[in-house]
């Protein structure tokens, strides 16, 4: 349990909690803040502790929810103020509170760096207005599709934030001292994305994975490729430890890493086998969502299964060659048709964003 815990009785899509929201103590002075169910912007982030300095590990998807964690930290932070904050990667729900903290050094790798000043937190506002106007258009499934895309941002204010880039990057592994305590950065992108990082305390034999680790939540590829996804999680299996953080779900252990380790190998021999056959994108990750093998996979009944559509789309890309971001309206399409799948799946989680 939380030693500080919100009053929410529901998670920030209307569901159930499989665990409490709030700031768990993990011991050896490293905290956790936990967001259930790992659904979209539920994300989680951590402190670590030192003699008269802590450091930060993310921030929220906006300076609402962001403002709430740092409170819960408070007298934590009084007693050793922020000297760091590390971003794990780019994705907004990760560094969109920066602007809270800027006045600790903000850290992240490079090439996340260089995707932190690409994204825009208007995009996420427009992302809502077109889901709202669609939603209202019900022609070929148009406002199922609008109703995903509107209810995706609905639980967070995106007006808000002022984007607030890391300001010192690195490359491969950094050293910092925390109060006297030793964090090892370690950069593991491109995966995820194209500058994944995490955060590994040794003398807590505890490590903050960042999105390399969706816990019960189904991961997501927007850069690959999915060889690089799989190596950072052999590099897990082979530290000290003991105590594992994701960037979404609940604290886990290697057991953890064992299970996004199987769903990863199991979507790249799936999708593999549809490239080779030529069928399209979009068309594979439908045929692997809908297909009786992978109802009887124990990582059919995670949060979000529609996100196959990206990661499939992704693994196409690398096998193409095609390294270059994908531009706004191709990346809106590719939303587009993530959302059409979610509604062939109408018993996922969150429900709320599949319109009945």
């Amino acid at each position: 349990m939380p030693i500080i815990a919100t009053k929410s009785q529901r998670t920030r899509f209307g569901e159930v909690p499989q665990y409490a929201e709030g700031l768990y103590d993990l011991n050896h002075r490293v905290y956790s803040w936990m967001v259930p169910n790992g659904s979209w912007g539920e994300s989680n982030a951590g402190l670590i502790v030192g003699d008269g300095a802590s450091l930060l590990v993310d921030t929220l998807w906006d300076v609402k929810c962001t403002r709430a964690m740092l409170d819960a930290m408070r007298s934590l932070t009084d007693a050793a103020p922020l000297k760091y904050v590390v971003n794990t990667h780019a994705d907004g729900d990760h560094f969109w509170g920066n602007e809270l903290v800027k006045h600790a050094e903000i850290i992240t790798s490079q090439p996340a760096l260089e995707e932190m000043r690409r994204l825009d937190p208007k995009s996420m506002v427009l992302l809502g207005r077109v889901g709202k106007a669609f939603s209202k258009i019900k022609v070929l499934g148009t406002d199922k599709a609008g109703h995903w895309l509107q209810n995706m941002v609905a639980p967070y204010d995106f007006q808000s934030v002022t984007p607030t880039p890391a300001t010192r990057t690195f490359e491969g592994k950094l050293m910092l001292n925390v109060g006297g305590r030793e964090v090892q950065l370690i950069q593991v992108g491109p995966a995820h994305t194209q500058g994944d990082l995490m955060v590994f305390v040794p003398d807590a034999k505890t490590l903050f994975s960042g999105d390399i680790l969706f816990i019960g939540s189904t991961p997501v590829m927007w850069a690959g490729p999915v060889e690089n996804w799989l190596a950072a999680l052999d590099q897990v299996f082979k530290m000290d430890v003991e105590t594992i953080i994701p960037g979404h779900g609940p604290i886990t252990d290697k057991n953890g890493v064992r299970q996004v380790k199987a769903y990863w190998e199991y979507i790249a021999a799936q999708v593999g086998q549809r490239y080779t056959a030529r069928m399209s994108a979009v068309d594979a990750a439908h045929n692997i969502a809908h297909s009786a093998e992978f109802a009887h996979q124990p990582f059919a009944n995670w949060n979000s299964p529609e996100r196959i559509v990206v990661s499939t789309h992704t693994i196409y890309r690398n096998l193409r060659g095609q390294t270059r971001h994908l531009q706004p309206l191709a990346m809106l399409n590719l939303m587009w048709k993530q959302a059409m799948l979610a509604h062939e799946l109408p018993d996922a989680q969150p429900a709320v964003m599949r319109k009945r």
